[in-house]
């Protein structure tokens, strides 16, 4: 299975763990920027603020995010690796490294990353869930080795196709970049997000948030879902009755829709004619497709809490999805890039985990 890096770019989190009035000024200039996609220039601000405060571990960590935004792999685990040295009882530095080394496939070393930070935050949810994801991909490649020494494994031909179903051929580890951390002390008890009042104080647990999978687009606003579809697609928190935004979500319920009453020539219609599937032609694609959903004798797909972002002729839609067949019985994050063409919003790329 492929591996897509572009699954695990950097979510950048609204709100930074404080520790001086400066600093913040700082942080919220850097984050702008950072938000804004000018990148280089606020990599220039953090070096600055590091010349004056070299062992800051704020903005050593935003630098680490910045540089993996910018696709500075090697240079962004050098960053996360010191801090795990200077700071090793903070979590989110190991997380990250997982993430950045999920994306390079070295699965192994993600495992052991997240180990750490679940082993320094035991109630750390991010990393518990993002281990999971590894100990999926670890379990596909398994399974995959397995069929090279014996084709007739069924066994272990029905187990990789439920992994691959769950993980989508995509990278299993997520990113879930945290609020930069604050020079240490005790953590809480219990994770929050509100910020630190003063330099010695631990940073908040991670607040993940969703992210373009490229470089950062200006921030959008999320909207509701209507009311629930066949597909029984679950209703997210009011905000604006934006008519295009409500276009998307109909158009998603409707492939949800499809999905669920197995009507596979309807299900394949909401995918637009320059959708790529993560692996193989998409002819292949589309067969298989359609074994898969006329197989199961029953097919239930609940969209859960969809969060749309709208830039012109495109959308993007990231939501849980939760798929209940007869055969399986799982929980996913899912986004979707949907463009607009002749009147109709269709489905241009589909991300699974992440």
């Amino acid at each position: 299975m492929k591996l897509r890096a572009s699954a695990l770019a950097c979510a950048i989190v609204a709100g930074f763990a404080l520790s001086t009035p400066a600093l913040a000024d700082d942080l919220g200039d850097i984050q702008r920027m950072i938000r804004a996609g000018q990148l280089n220039e606020a990599l220039q601000r953090v070096d600055a603020g590091l010349t004056s405060r070299p062992k800051d571990a704020q903005l050593r960590f935003t630098r680490g995010i910045i540089l993996t935004e910018l696709k500075r792999t090697n240079d962004a685990i050098a960053v996360f690796l010191k801090l795990t040295e200077d700071f090793p009882e903070l979590p989110e530095p190991y997380n990250n490294l997982a993430v950045l080394y999920g994306s390079m496939g070295q699965y192994d070393k993600a495992r052991a990353a997240l180990e750490m930070a679940i082993r320094t935050h035991p109630s750390y949810a991010t990393a518990h869930e993002n281990l999971g994801d590894v100990y999926a991909r670890l379990a596909s490649q398994s399974y995959d080795k397995a069929l090279q020494l014996d084709n007739g494994n069924t066994g272990a031909q029905v187990k990789l196709s439920m992994l691959r179903e769950l993980i989508g051929g995509r990278p299993a580890t997520r990113t879930a970049l945290a609020a930069a951390p604050a020079a240490p002390a005790a953590r809480p008890a219990t994770p929050a997000s509100s910020p630190v009042a003063t330099a010695p104080a631990r940073p908040a647990a991670p607040v993940p948030a969703a992210a373009p999978a490229t470089a950062p687009a200006p921030a959008a606003k999320p909207v509701p879902t209507p009311a629930p579809a066949p597909a029984a697609v679950a209703a997210a928190p009011a905000a604006s009755a934006d008519a295009s935004s409500k276009d998307v979500l109909d158009a998603v319920n409707a492939w949800a829709s499809a999905w669920s009453s197995r009507d596979v020539d309807r299900y394949l219609a909401a995918y637009a004619t320059e959708f790529k599937p993560p692996r193989g032609t998409r002819a292949a694609w589309a067969a298989e497709r359609r074994q898969r959903i006329e197989g199961k004798q029953s097919i239930k797909v609940t969209v859960l809490a969809p969060v749309v972002t709208l830039q012109g002729d495109t959308a993007r839609v990231s939501f849980r999805q939760r798929y209940d067949s007869d055969r399986l019985d799982v929980e996913s994050r899912k986004t979707l890039i949907m463009v607009k063409s002749a009147g109709r919003w269709l489905i241009r790329e589909e991300r699974s985990g992440g």
